[in-house]
């Protein structure tokens, strides 16, 4: 399938519902059956029929397929956010005694489903440098189940090999799962290189309008029934059906809005790499990110995130930088049509040291580059830098 097919056709069965265009927000809980017989065939196979919208909605099928499709996936469950889908693949891959290995910087949600929730119930995890297949082989034990990956991280984009990563754990049966927010389907695949379960949150790319928390989960039939049955019906993490309407709305110009990102990100990276108040630039295509070579071989195209690590004496040097720009809005996550900014010294107190051992430096700043037009926003950064 191609991929116009994919964001503007693909699962809109429309003379299901009287030819029109945009589907419909099946907003129901519940659905009726004629028969108990029928009502029973319902219950043999709540993924597939629609029994009660914690299960299968018909708006969110909809969604799951094209989610599917772009991942090349043979299915797909969507939540009510992207903790929620990695939460549910990691609780359905192991058991108390169990061992998983993650990467060292995840997701902060990722950390806390695998060392705080599932530390209690005896499942123990290392958190490594991901970005060295040794380090992988390093900490493996008998009892390893899961490698979760985060390719790159959004923070310091730090990637891992997801090839060989995959089949280091294939020939030992353990299960593999890959955060895959950053690149998106369309700039990465990590299905296709031999991972089980790939996550998203939808929230961020996918969604695109930043209107809508969700999470995706792809894999094949076989995975995604199992964690249907167990974790998603368990837990009800759903996603509502107008949240995947507007989702699926949004999906329509996921194309456009990753090249326009892509390119506007270019321009700024180049100028932000070259200023004075830049120490460094973090982005899997920063001229000096060791890992050019595995960018190459793994992202078919380029994000709008980068983190940027500003040239401040202190803390109160970065709230200038930040509290002076006027085109980017200060907010936690990223992926939207507007410009975002996020300072790592929010989360600490104002008097903390610009740095730490073993933690990020408070001088760190995240943007997410949107859809305004590049020299707008270079000439923003430009007049922000001057005050750090």
């Amino acid at each position: 399938m191609d991929l116009s097919w994919i964001l503007n056709h693909l699962g809109e069965d429309r003379e299901q519902y009287f030819g029109a265009v945009a589907p419909p927000i099946v907003q129901s809980s519940i659905f009726a059956f004629p028969t108990v017989a029928k009502m029973r065939e319902g219950f043999r196979d709540e993924l597939a029929a629609h029994v009660y919208t914690r299960g299968n909605n018909p708006t969110v099928e909809i969604l799951r397929r094209k989610v599917a499709a772009l991942e090349g996936a043979e299915d797909c469950l969507m939540f009510g956010s992207g903790a929620g889908a990695i939460s549910a693949a990691v609780i359905a891959s192991v058991r108390g005694g169990d061992h998983a290995i993650c990467v060292a910087r995840p997701y902060s949600w990722t950390r806390a489903v695998l060392r705080d929730l599932l530390g209690r119930f005896g499942v123990t995890t290392s958190f490594i440098d991901g970005t060295e297949i040794a380090n992988f082989e390093r900490v493996l034990t008998e009892k390893t189940r899961l490698i979760v990956l985060e390719s790159p991280n959004s923070m310091t984009f730090e990637q891992q090999d997801i090839a060989a990563v995959a089949t280091l754990a294939k020939a030992r049966g353990i299960r593999t799962l890959c955060d895959n927010s950053y690149a998106t389907p369309l700039n990465q695949s990590p299905l296709a290189l031999g991972i089980d379960l790939v996550a998203h949150s939808a929230t961020k790319y996918l969604n695109g309008h930043s209107d809508v928390v969700a999470g995706a989960l792809c894999g094949s039939h076989a995975l995604i029934r199992d964690i249907f049955r167990g974790p998603f019906m368990t837990l009800g993490a759903i996603l509502a059906p107008h949240d995947a309407w507007l989702m699926i709305r949004g999906l329509r110009t996921l194309q456009l809005r990753m090249q326009r990102i892509a390119a506007t990100t270019a321009d700024v990276l180049a100028f932000l790499e070259t200023h004075p108040r830049v120490r460094r630039v973090y982005s899997p295509r920063a001229t000096g990110n060791p890992q050019l070579g595995l960018t190459a071989r793994q992202l078919h195209g380029a994000s709008g995130l980068l983190t940027i690590e500003l040239d401040a004496a202190d803390v109160a040097g970065v709230e200038r930088f930040c509290d002076s720009l006027k085109r980017f809005l200060m907010t936690v996550s990223w992926g939207g049509y507007e410009s975002l900014l996020f300072p790592v010294a929010a989360v600490h107190p104002a008097d903390s040291p610009l740095t730490s051992p073993g933690a990020l430096p408070l001088s760190l700043v995240r943007l997410s580059i949107g859809l305004e037009e590049p020299e707008v926003l270079i000439r923003d950064l430009d007049e922000a830098l001057a005050r750090v």
